[in-house]
């Protein structure tokens, strides 16, 4: 519920971030105080929205309390603000600290449920670990920018980023879209079983989505600050392309040689249909990883032309699968080509966009701090 909103806000900041690293302007403080009160207006309404539901929901769900709904409210309220100083770091392209934000996060949280559920707090457990985790993760965010707290009197104005909030919304939208339509309509369309099976499926392919998305995360300040600088930004595309391909080879050759163990340890025997697919399903994953370097591309030179190819290729989807769902391969191909299509749309706008690339692009004008 809360996760899409917080990439939105962490891709922004990123862009933002870097456009003013990148021009040697002030102003990262008055960013992060600012926008942190500024999200704090949606995270209160989420605390309240989940409170006044929180008794029919827990009668819904038969919980024998109120507590995790109340837990969950406060929880989305704060993945939103735990996005801020992730996305500034990520601006910053200080990527030991982000890590360690991102990591420590699930470690504290692991910790606490295990701690939680032994002193049979059970779902309320669950919930307030999760909590915890962000509670730690904000606070270590803040700590890793404790340099640049209060530093500077120079006050940022958050107006230049809405436009591109936009932008940014219809892209990291698209891109879920695209690994999680498939799975709806598969189960919608195939039988139990062979829905189940693509489920299977769709999560392989997703564990090598989700294996190389730091290196757009990566790119993504790079180019910011390549074309703020007037230096061209295609050398780091295509090293971050040539690096996650890589990356991807390499699973996909575990998968096709080994992809009965793949299943086997994933899913167990009782999912034996997937085995002809994993390989297939490696290389969906490849291609949406690499359709997601271009979508982070895009928006980090704010480019808007790749937004209707995006949405070109997750109509073709919908429709190809709408069209042709016999078996559980021939939903696989309807994703495979899909996503190999969209990839190579993408890849001749980007072609055709990087020439015509200057500091002007990133769509806004040089930020202009203003004192007080």
């Amino acid at each position: 519920m809360g996760t899409a909103p917080a990439l939105i806000l962490v891709v922004v900041l990123a862009r933002y971030t870097a456009t003013l690293a990148a021009r040697g302007a002030e102003g990262i403080s008055s960013l992060l105080t600012r926008t942190i009160r500024l999200i704090a207006i949606p995270s209160l309404v989420a605390i309240l929205f989940t409170t006044l539901l929180a008794r029919p929901v827990a009668s819904f769900e038969h919980l024998g309390s109120t507590i995790p709904v109340l837990i969950l409210g406060f929880s989305i309220a704060l993945i939103w603000q735990v996005s801020i100083p992730r996305g500034i770091l990520q601006g910053l392209q200080r990527f030991t600290a982000l890590s360690l934000n991102l990591s420590l996060e699930l470690v504290v949280r692991t910790a606490t449920v295990v701690a939680l559920l032994a002193a049979n707090y059970a779902v309320s457990g669950a919930m307030a670990a999760v909590l915890l985790g962000l509670v730690f993760a904000f606070a270590l965010g803040l700590i890793a920018l404790r340099d640049h707290l209060g530093r500077s009197k120079t006050r940022v104005h958050l107006r230049v980023m809405a436009g591109f909030s936009l932008a940014a919304a219809a892209g990291i939208i698209g891109v879920q879209i695209l690994y999680n339509q498939d799975v709806i309509l598969a189960e919608h369309y195939l039988s139990s079983h062979a829905g189940g099976i693509y489920g299977g499926l769709n999560k392989i392919g997703t564990i090598l989505f989700f294996l190389t998305l730091s290196v757009s995360q990566v790119l993504f300040p790079r180019v910011v600050e390549a074309v703020a600088k007037e230096e061209h930004p295609g050398r780091i595309l295509l090293y971050s392309a040539g690096l996650l391909t890589l990356l991807g080879a390499g699973a996909l050759l575990v998968f096709g040689v080994l992809p009965g163990l793949v299943v086997g340890v994933l899913f167990g025997p009782s999912f034996s249909d997937a085995v002809p697919y994993v390989f297939a399903v490696g290389v969906i994953g490849l291609a949406l990883s690499l359709n997601n370097l271009l979508v982070q591309f895009f928006m980090a030179v704010h480019d808007l032309v790749f937004l209707p190819i995006l949405g070109l290729g997750v109509v073709a989807e919908g429709v190809a699968i709408f069209l042709f769902h016999a078996n559980v391969g021939q939903v696989v191909g309807d994703v495979l080509v899909t996503l190999l299509a969209l990839l190579v749309l993408l890849a001749v706008r980007c072609y055709l966009l990087l020439p015509t690339l200057r500091a002007s692009s990133l769509g806004e004008a040089e930020p202009k701090p203003a004192l007080g």
